[in-house]
């Protein structure tokens, strides 16, 4: 039982590790990419760091993911379990240059930085397995054990991160990305959605509907990894 204990202890601070490293990177790099686009607000509040500190939301970084985990672990859910977040990364879009451009890339920064964490995870686990370093002998309980569940943990992640963020939903990425190829027509029902996104969120997780859409997607993403 202590053994187990053990365990469990240990793959939450892996799962804790490989979530804050990401969301540090998604908040960081929305940061840094509105920084270029002219916008030094997010800069100045230190945002443009990988420390996870000025990125962690007391509710949406440490205890719903600690809640998810031990949900997943305990068998009572699977998949996605809750909506995790960092803290929003302030950002002042009157500052940027080329507003449009700067809309999407600044957007779209975290989703992309996730995919490249997740490439590079990925592209590290087939070298050390190409070279013999991970096989399925010392995988298991050895030193290399931890090395892989880090590794395994950065590909899952990433993508899963990435792709709810692509997500059409207010306050998510996919959002603001879509605002700005859509009609000045369709502003206020985008201000609609963006006063009752995260209840509609919520609302689409209770349905099954949010799983529908990010499971599949997720499954492809990774699917596509495997076979790099």
């Amino acid at each position: 039982m202590e053994g187990f204990s053990l365990k469990i202890i240990g793959d939450l601070m892996i799962y804790m590790v490989v979530w804050l490293f990401a969301v540090s990177a998604h908040e960081a790099a929305h940061a840094w990419m509105s920084w270029k686009f002219g916008d030094d607000t997010a800069y100045r509040l230190g945002r443009v760091t990988l420390n996870p500190i000025p990125h962690i939301d007391p509710i949406g970084t440490l205890l719903l993911p600690i809640l998810g985990f031990f949900l997943t672990y305990s068998g009572s859910i699977t998949g996605i379990p809750l909506i995790m977040w960092g803290k929003p990364t302030p950002v002042n879009p009157l500052n940027w240059r080329r507003k449009d451009l700067a809309n999407v890339m600044v957007s779209g920064a975290g989703i992309a930085v996730n995919m490249i964490i997740a490439i590079v995870a990925m592209f590290t686990i087939k070298m050390l397995t190409v070279y013999g370093v991970f096989t399925l002998d010392n995988i298991k309980g050895s030193f290399l054990e931890p090395l892989f569940m880090i590794l395994m943990s950065t590909v899952f992640l990433n993508v899963g991160l990435a792709i709810f963020n692509l997500l059409p939903f207010p306050p998510l990425d996919g959002s603001k990305i879509l605002q700005t190829f859509l009609p000045a027509s369709f502003e206020p029902y985008f201000e609609l959605l963006e006063t009752y996104g995260f209840l509609i969120l919520l609302v689409l997780m209770q349905m099954g509907i949010l799983r529908m859409i990010v499971v599949p997607l997720n499954n492809f993403v990774l699917d596509l990894l495997f076979r790099m």
